[in-house]
């Protein structure tokens, strides 16, 4: 079973388990995260209703948060001495998904 789930503008497909890299979330490791869910995939079963959908808690627990490898930005013009440089490090929430309740049984 998985889920597709939506983080930060973002889809990310998880699974129990899992440990996914997702925007920022502000919060200290071992704090308790939920997801909004998009789709899920139980076998053969595809649930993208959103009725049904609203009923699906995928639920997660901070594990760390890291950044990027850091990007280089350069602005270059010819002939009239202008360079600048600029840095970026992005900032992502390590996340291990503990469960996906669909509230069946």
């Amino acid at each position: 079973m998985y889920a597709i789930v939506k983080s930060g503008g973002r889809q990310h497909k998880v699974a129990v388990g899992d440990v996914v890299e997702v925007d920022r979330i502000v919060g200290k490791p071992g704090t308790a995260v939920e997801f909004k869910t998009l789709l899920v995939v139980d076998g053969d079963q595809v649930t993208s209703d959103a009725w049904v959908l609203e009923g699906v808690k995928v639920s997660g627990e901070i594990v760390a948060e890291i950044k990027a490898a850091k990007i280089d930005i350069m602005k270059f013009k010819n002939k009239t001495g202008y360079r600048v440089r600029q840095g970026h490090r992005q900032k992502y929430t390590q996340v291990k998904v503990t469960s996906i309740d669909t509230g069946k049984k």
